[in-house]
């Protein structure tokens, strides 16, 4: 009997055990793998007392090459190499501390200017890099000195850092959107679009945390002095009305340039909106740096040659090349516009900040275009999005080599480094996912995701009951586990019943992408904090460039400085819940078929059986009407 009532309720016992073994301290992927063997070994002995319920036998084991075959030989999961190999070579490369740094001096003047210039970098080196170690490990290095340097309050500081640091998460290309797009079986394109919006109200909404605090504790976030900003123009002005007058023209030439594609809203009209004015900056900048007293006239002879080949290629079809052509135009017309006020007037439009901030940016911007453009305008899939990456990181860290006369841009070395990081991670993850497939080849066997499946759909409140659940869960379970553990063991148990309650799988991959955030940012185990505790001063020292005493950064002010950030978070898994629009919009991108013309087309195809010879009716076989 007890035999008999061990073997109706294995499923909740097997799941029981993997969470005492991970209680317990034991790596995942081995208690999963162990987990499910053990139980194998046990359901087999009692499948004779259950068997509606037990399905396994000795020959299924036979079944499990095949499992961990298949988990390797999946081109899905082959972008987290490439994303993490790309992430790891722009951080190494320096790219993150050009960033804060000109980002810094361009927000350093007005109060809380350097937190946003952290969350701005954070969102722009989540976009690149996908990898959240890196994100925070970089800032910390970099940002925590200089804010604590000018007085910033050091719990707002830390947690900033930590917080900027995970967007990489849910910014795409997030690495744990890949492996959510993979548990639920939905494509991960999908997965990134939807994640796109929510990525950037989370980015506003540190921010305006920011703001708040600078309005009610000025003292907390103070601005830089002015001694301290460089990149000034020879009257001492900081040049920075000209950099707005420059993003606003490569804007509207953007725009402009867009309205012509018929592309209309959605995350792939962003990303290629910025790429087009991205180009035209460049143009504009490095005309401006490099052209010196000649650029007035090397800007007419260089925009008479452009407009004149524009005009050609349009005329002949030109595809890709004349866009190019009528992009670096433009900004040949603009360099010359600049060049005539300047002599005419003495008025620079370009200034050195202008200049910088553009040289700067333009590299991350594109390769985002490089990466998430081609992924949602469909030319690449993401685990080719992730090896133009790859290679791309490469030539941009060779670019700033050759630039700035910096052997340690690209070496042996960093390329060494990125590898041996890139492989670690690799295998981490390839190794829980084989321990999960060791486990759920028993769990399905014990019809444990029926039993999972029947106690989510049977919770009060329907969708709204679950989504509530669910969330509660993932953000308890966030204090123990690791985002990748979380997506290989909860979500394969979750999508199914989710599915049949009929809630939108991308939707939910999203809500609980952000919910799984705060597993990096839960004191006290969250992963963020221990990446900024291991770079933050843990002894007093002295200031570099002042020279004054500075006390270390406590555990405590890390932990403190991070609670807010996780209410920010929670909020932001509400608001996803509560306006799914932000997320669901990626279905709008889809191409739309018009139901009439196939019916027409249906309705054509019984005719080809009502006559014969030349009687026969004509048959309108035409392609469909897309909206």
């Amino acid at each position: 009997m007890f035999a008999e009532l061990i073997a109706h309720n294995l499923a909740p016992i097997m799941f029981a055990t993997l969470v005492v073994f991970l209680l317990l301290g034991y790596p995942v992927a081995f208690a999963l793998a162990a987990n499910g063997l053990l139980f194998f070994v046990v359901a087999v002995e009692l499948a004779p007392y259950a068997p509606d319920t037990i399905t396994l036998s000795w020959p299924l084991l036979q079944a499990l090459p095949e499992r961990v075959f298949g988990v390797m030989s999946n081109e899905v999961l082959l972008a987290v190499p490439f994303f993490t190999f790309m992430g790891l070579v722009l951080e190494r490369s320096g790219m993150a501390e050009d960033l804060l740094d000109t980002i810094g001096q361009l927000f350093g003047t007005i109060r809380g200017g350097l937190a946003y210039a952290v969350i701005f970098v954070g969102a722009l080196l989540a976009a690149t890099t996908g990898v959240v170690a890196a994100s925070v490990i970089s800032m910390g290095l970099i940002s925590l000195p200089i804010m604590l340097r000018y007085g910033y309050d050091r719990r707002l500081a830390t947690g900033v850092i930590a917080a900027s640091g995970t967007l990489a998460q849910i910014i795409p290309p997030s690495l744990v959107l890949i492996v959510m797009a993979d548990q639920l079986g939905r494509s991960v394109g999908d997965m990134y679009e939807g994640a796109f919006v929510p990525g950037l109200v989370l980015s506003a909404m540190y921010a305006g945390y920011v703001l708040l605090v600078t309005l009610i504790w000025p003292k907390a976030a103070p601005g830089l002095p002015k001694d301290a900003i460089g990149y000034r123009e020879e009257n001492g002005a900081r040049g920075v009305w000209q950099l707005g007058i420059l993003v606003v023209f490569s804007a509207v030439i953007g725009i402009a340039v867009m309205a012509q594609t018929g592309t209309k809203g959605g995350a792939d009209y962003v990303i290629l909106t910025i790429c087009i004015a991205t180009v035209v900056a460049l143009v504009c900048a490095v005309m401006n740096r490099f052209l010196g007293a000649q650029r007035i006239v090397a800007s007419v002879v260089l925009a008479a040659a452009l407009v004149a080949l524009s005009l050609y290629l349009r005329a002949n079809d030109g595809g890709t090349w004349g866009l190019l052509t009528e992009l670096a135009a433009a900004g040949a017309l603009y360099a010359l516009v600049v060049g005539l006020v300047e002599r005419l007037t003495g008025l620079r439009l370009i200034s050195r900040m202008a200049q910088q901030v553009t040289f700067v940016m333009v590299p991350p911007l594109l390769l985002i275009f490089l990466v998430l453009g081609t992924i949602f305008i469909g030319i690449a899939t993401p685990t080719e999005g992730g090896a133009m990456g790859a290679v791309g990181s490469l030539v941009l860290a060779g670019i700033k080599r050759i630039l700035d006369r910096n052997p340690a841009r690209l070496n042996f070395a960093l390329v060494k480094q990125a590898t041996e990081s890139t492989a670690k991670l690799s295998t981490f993850v390839l190794f829980i996912l084989i321990g999960a497939r060791v486990f759920s080849l028993t769990f399905y066997g014990v019809n444990g995701h029926v039993w999972v499946e029947h106690l989510l759909t049977s919770l009060p409140g329907g969708q709204v009951g679950f989504l509530i659940f669910v969330n509660i869960l993932i953000f308890l379970l966030a204090f123990f586990l690791d985002f990748f553990e979380l997506a290989f063991i909860i979500i394969p148990l979750i999508g199914p019943a989710a599915d049949k309650l009929g809630i939108d799988l991308i939707w939910l991959g999203v809500m609980l992408g952000v919910n799984m955030q705060t597993s990096f940012m839960h004191p006290p185990f969250g992963f963020a904090l221990f990446y900024l505790r291991s770079v933050a001063a843990k002894v007093p020292y002295l200031d570099r460039v002042t020279g004054k005493r500075m006390e270390p950064i406590t555990t405590g002010q890390i932990y403190y400085g991070a609670i807010p950030f996780v209410i920010i978070q929670c909020i932001m898994v509400a608001l996803v819940i509560l306006f799914p629009g932000m997320v669901t919009h990626y279905k709008s991108s889809g191409t739309k078929v018009d139901p009439a013309a196939v019916q027409q087309q249906l309705d054509n195809l019984q005719g080809l059986g009502t006559g014969s010879g030349d009687d026969a009716p004509p048959i309108d076989l035409g392609p469909p009407k897309i909206e």
